[in-house]
């Protein structure tokens, strides 16, 4: 089987190698290629990344590939706005303000696939949700988090005078708090959201039920412009990685799951996404995202998106190799 997978992956290094002849008939050198940093919290929407890292496909695609991981999304901004990494998995509020408020100039390439769940207590004898009222529920400022929540709590009828939303911006903290019954509630994300029901607390509702589309991986304009073949090598690999989970039995890349945080008891329970192919960030998410900052004043009301979709890097892929094991 060893010999298989490095046949495969000589087989893939010789086809990249013959598509990435220049004009003049002469290859281009995988030593021209410049290393790429992304960033990310410790989440399953990024996996087929890891998973295609850790399998040696962007080794064999010649892409030098970083991944960063961040416990809050303030600090993978900072670090994003900082210029110490390249990309970033994020959400679309959070994307929004950055442009928005911050200026940043980024553009978002590929949709995510992730969700979380709205994990409650197991003290706090929550069954429904018009029994938040007047709870404790913990949320990441400007970020899907808080969103969501407003989105919930707004199913459930409950104005947010009624409510204590304290702001917990780290993850392993929120999750913490939880377990220690110093919050009611939070949206959270697996491998987080496993944890916290493997302690006998509960899940309600996940942003899937609630249809919040929300993630995607953006790049600072920069990055962009200067290192899209190694954009478009990250994406050619980001889809390998989706095969890869897809036609190989989780115990062949449990690793790559203990490595983002899933608890080894855990690994063949917790929840997938349904990975997908590349494909474009939700214009109609970001809309949506849009319209909830401005109804919250967290954003102008004068701001219009501007080409926060980068729509040059997935028409660009438009061979995708396929793992036949």
């Amino acid at each position: 089987m060893k010999r298989l997978i490095l046949l495969f992956w000589f087989i893939l290094l010789f086809l990249y190698s013959c598509q990435s002849k220049k004009g003049d008939g002469s290859f281009l050198p995988l030593t021209e290629l410049q290393p790429l940093t992304l960033g990310m919290m410790p989440t399953l929407d990024g996996l087929p990344f890891h998973i295609a890292k850790t399998q040696g496909i962007y080794d064999s695609l010649g892409l030098n590939l970083t991944i960063l991981s961040f416990n809050s999304a303030n600090d993978r901004d900072a670090a994003f706005q900082t210029g110490k990494m390249d990309g970033m998995i994020t959400d679309y509020p959070s994307a929004v303000v950055l442009q928005a408020i911050h200026h940043a100039d980024l553009g978002l390439v590929l949709k995510n696939d992730g969700y979380f769940c709205f994990i409650v207590s197991k003290e706090s004898n929550i069954n429904q949700l018009e029994q938040l009222k007047e709870k404790n529920i913990a949320v990441s400022r400007n970020t899907v988090i808080e969103y969501a929540t407003d989105q919930l709590l707004s199913k459930a009828r409950i104005n947010l005078s009624e409510m204590n939303i304290p702001e917990i911006g780290q993850l392993p903290l929120r999750l913490q708090m939880l377990q220690y019954n110093q919050i009611d509630a939070s949206f959270l994300p697996d491998p987080a959201a496993s944890i916290a029901m493997n302690s006998q607390h509960r899940s309600l509702v996940s942003t899937q039920e609630l249809g919040i589309d929300f993630t995607a991986t953006a790049f600072s304009r920069k990055a962009l412009n200067e290192k899209r073949k190694e954009i478009e090598l990250l994406i050619t690999g980001y889809n390998l990685g989706v095969d890869y989970i897809k036609m190989h039995p989780q115990k062949e890349w449990k690793q790559v799951l203990l490595e983002i945080g899933v608890p080894e008891n855990l690994t063949g329970l917790v929840a997938l996404p349904s990975y997908q192919k590349a494909k474009r960030p939700s214009a109609e998410g970001i809309d949506k995202a849009i319209q909830w900052l401005k109804e919250n004043h967290r954003i102008p009301e004068t701001y219009s998106e501007k080409n926060l979709i980068d729509t040059t890097y997935i028409p660009t892929v438009s061979t995708i190799i396929q793992y036949q094991p």
